[in-house]
């Protein structure tokens, strides 16, 4: 290794050919040897690129990616070099960091594939050729094994390239041995799994560029951002929390949202709305992907789904980008970057926390039938998916979308790991929610882990010790970890049968009262142990998959035919009641019980003990017409409805967000332990009727005497209730009566109620509160 071969770096200049998926391979980049012993290259224009010598260093290796390497170091060496334009020269590299980064000999680009055997790296310099020559060309720099690589990671230094701008891939080739489960196909150029920013299409749901080419990019030009002189984390202790779900999106995409086209739709439409975010009182915006991701995937090829835009997001190109068309007008991967950080200054700002929703239990790149290779897939299938080679070498697919990242073998692990870092370090988030987190449970078979070394990794790092960590403690191989998800008293949940019960009570079930009285009591039954908290039990009674609040008590069935699946798709088990009436109507009882039964599950949601969790659109009772999977509609389905929250701002959202100020000012409503028998007296004496449709109850407040009476009635008829003595010198005053027209339904101030009885509706809740 004392030497470099001339030919152990080669590079070819491609054009005349588009690099999509199972493209040949073009022909016409064809080496010449000159005479002077540099290696030539024609070009379109008939100039030549040559390559003549320069130097190179060997840099650093470590970790996991280069435990069969052995520690050398080499002197000064030869090899070639390659001038397009401006010189650009090539040397060796160095194996870390990975990804793109800047070094003072130039770009080191750097890549981990532990089965490859060619690795070459393509590069575009829009300032060199303009972006609709990309498709025709890009600089390809073959890298040696014997000088590019170390360990498992292959790597190269290019000087001369600009310190931003520049669009790069790979072609990776290795076995072709499906049953080993290896993918890899030279054709495809693929995504950079570390590159910390991505380009596709400009603008959102453009069907004209809908096969774009997604490509790595860096900008190692730009200053630092800016986050203000008296800038600093909100830091709000995970009892006060309030959380909105929420789709960057479909936040402001309406016209009706107000904003100039160029907004609507973008990390900047979130901050023009940020007082609105105020008004309704949430302290915590938990927004669904926001990594890169392609919304026309549907569209690539002819199937039942080709009509739709995923809106949704979860379908990951890259784990480090933020999604750059979210940028404002078109703005691309870099504008992005910097408008999502502006983004999350104004609302740390304003004291409101981002939790970001992350997907790394799957990727964009399907199954076996229809692959869309865009990264993992071609750089080392076998390493960064799960495959049964007892099958055939098939993948695996807990996900329910073909694939499932292999999330604890240790190069995985560690790509996560560094993503997590990458978003707290770089763009100060303050949280995640894992999706189908119950894969990261699982080792590289799939078998389920007690001890998962990821889920222990994330809730012991230093640098994610600040975070709320929440999983979604399922997946769909049947996973299902709801109250046992490994968490050392770190990671909290989505409570899912907090949301079946207090669903299925709210709605008249029969046996649900002791369900619905361990739920809002902050369930005990499945966090009560260790070290954990009530505010581990992430409760919610509505989310983005599934129906929305309104269409909770609109529908008893899914309405899914929009969707190309035959209504085979989305969850069958919502347990919903429509009220008597499917779907839309004009019946004034009808809508009036539903208005109840919305506000009946809001006041259960904000007096649980536990973290609440809402999502857009329910605070003026947004409707999707009874479609529960909506993941492919960019349309009114998903967009809010800014003209319909105006219509309804005195009624519905009003109370809704009366409600969670009335939680955020009254302590007793968010412990950070659980109830004993002092805390709270439960006026029941019939716990064992079946039939017992009511539940009423009393939290006590023994430092300032500010008692709370509840009552909730899932009955069809009214039901008398005694009510207790206040505390000493206190008297009780009726908040709440969702029975009652706006604005008597919600009293902030209290309305003096001297009886010792309370005539409750049918279907209707009750808040008292005890006042001097």
């Amino acid at each position: 290794m004392d030497s470099f071969l001339l030919s152990s770096t080669r590079a070819s200049l491609c054009f005349g050919s588009t690099h999509s998926r199972g493209s040949d391979r073009p022909s016409n980049a064809c080496p010449l040897r000159s005479s002077l012993g540099f290696l030539r290259f024609g070009s379109r224009d008939n100039r030549l690129l040559e390559i003549g010598p320069h130097n190179i260093v060997r840099g650093d290796t470590g970790r996991v990616y280069v435990r069969h390497a052995e520690e050398s170091t080499l002197k000064e060496i030869s090899s070639p070099t390659m001038e397009v334009d401006n010189p650009v020269k090539i040397s060796s590299g160095k194996a870390f960091p990975l990804g793109a980064s800047k070094v003072e000999d130039g770009i080191n680009f750097a890549i981990f594939s532990q089965h490859a055997s060619s690795v070459t790296l393509c590069l575009s310099i829009p300032e060199r050729n303009n972006n609709e020559e990309l498709r025709d060309g890009m600089i390809q720099i073959a890298l040696d094994p014997q000088n590019n690589k170390t360990g498992d990671i292959w790597h190269v230094c290019v000087e001369g390239l600009p310190d931003a701008g520049v669009l790069y891939g790979y072609r990776i080739d290795g076995p072709h041995d499906w049953k080993q489960g290896h993918r890899f196909d030279s054709n495809n150029i693929l995504v950079d799994p570390y590159a910390k920013l991505v380009s596709g299409r400009n603008l959102f749901g453009d069907a004209r560029n809908k096969m774009s080419k997604f490509l790595g990019t860096y900008d190692f030009s730009s200053l630092p951002f800016d986050w203000g002189l008296h800038y600093k984390l909100p830091d709000i202790p995970e009892t006060d929390l309030v959380i909105y779900e929420m789709n960057v999106r479909a936040f402001t995409a309406d016209e009706s949202s107000g904003l100039d086209p160029g907004i609507r739709g973008s990390y900047l439409g979130v901050i023009s709305k940020i007082p609105y975010l105020l008004e309704l009182g949430v302290n915590a915006v938990e927004l669904l992907p926001v990594f890169e991701f392609d919304e026309l995937e549907f569209q690539r090829r002819p199937n039942p789904r080709d009509h739709m835009i995923n809106t949704w997001g979860y379908s990951t190109i890259n784990f480090f980008a933020p999604m750059s068309r979210y940028a404002s007008a078109g703005g691309g991967a870099l504008a992005a970057s910097q408008e999502f950080k502006q983004m999350v200054r104004a609302l740390h700002n304003s004291r409101i926390e981002v939790i970001l929703d992350v997907v790394y239990n799957h990727t964009n790149e399907a199954d076996d039938a229809h692959p869309y290779t865009t990264s993992f897939r071609g750089i080392d299938n076998k390493v960064y998916y799960m495959t049964d080679l007892n099958n055939d070498g098939q993948l695996l697919n807990f996900s329910g979308c073909g694939n499932t990242l292999n999330c604890n073998h240790p190069v995985v692990m560690e790509l996560i790991l560094n993503s997590l870092r990458h978003w707290v370090l770089e763009y100060h988030v303050d949280g995640f929610r894992f999706d189908l987190a119950s894969v990261l449970c699982r080792g590289t078979d799939g078998t389920p882990l007690n001890a998962p070394p990821l889920i222990k990794e994330i809730a012991k790092d230093s640098i994610l010790s600040r975070c709320k960590i929440i999983a979604e403690p399922w997946d769909c191989g049947g996973l299902y970890l709801v109250g046992k998800f490994p968490n050392w008293d770190r990671w909290a949940e989505w409570n899912g049968k907090y949301r079946d019960d207090i669903r299925r009570f709210i709605k008249g079930d029969l046996g649900m009262k002791g369900s619905f009285a361990t739920r809002v009591s902050g369930s005990a039954d499945l966090y009560q142990v260790n070290k954990r908290k009530p505010y581990h039990s992430v409760n919610f009674v509505i989310a983005h998959d599934g129906f929305t609040l309104c269409d909770l008590v609109s529908y008893n069935f899914k309405h899914n035919d929009a969707n190309g699946e035959g209504g085979n798709d989305g969850c069958n088990d919502n347990f919903s009641w429509n009220c008597g009436f499917e779907g839309e109507t004009n019946d004034v009882k009808i809508i009036n019980l539903r208005s109840r039964q919305m506000k009946n599950f809001h006041v259960a949601l904000m007096i649980s003990q536990g973290r609440p969790m809402m999502l857009m659109g329910d605070e003026y009772g947004h409707t999707r017409y009874g479609n529960n999977n909506s993941y492919g509609h960019d349309t009114e389905i998903n967009h809010f409805q800014w003209g319909q929250l105006e219509e309804r701002k005195g009624d519905h959202f009003r109370f809704f967000s009366e409600m969670i100020k009335f939680r955020q000012n009254h302590p007793i409503l968010r412990r950070d332990r659980f109830l004993n028998k002092n805390d709270v007296t439960w006026h029941e004496d019939n716990w064992e009727n079946h039939e017992s449709k009511f539940l009423a109850f009393t939290l006590h407040d023994d430092r300032a005497g500010g008692d709370i009476y509840l009552a909730f009635n899932a009955h069809d008829f009214f039901v008398k209730a005694i009510i207790p003595s206040p505390p000493h010198k206190r008297s009780w005053h009726r908040v709440v009566d969702t029975n009652l027209e706006a604005p008597n339904d919600f009293v902030s101030e209290g309305i003096p109620f001297v009886e010792t009885v309370y005539n409750v509706a049918p279907y209707s809740s009750v808040l008292l509160e005890a006042k001097p």
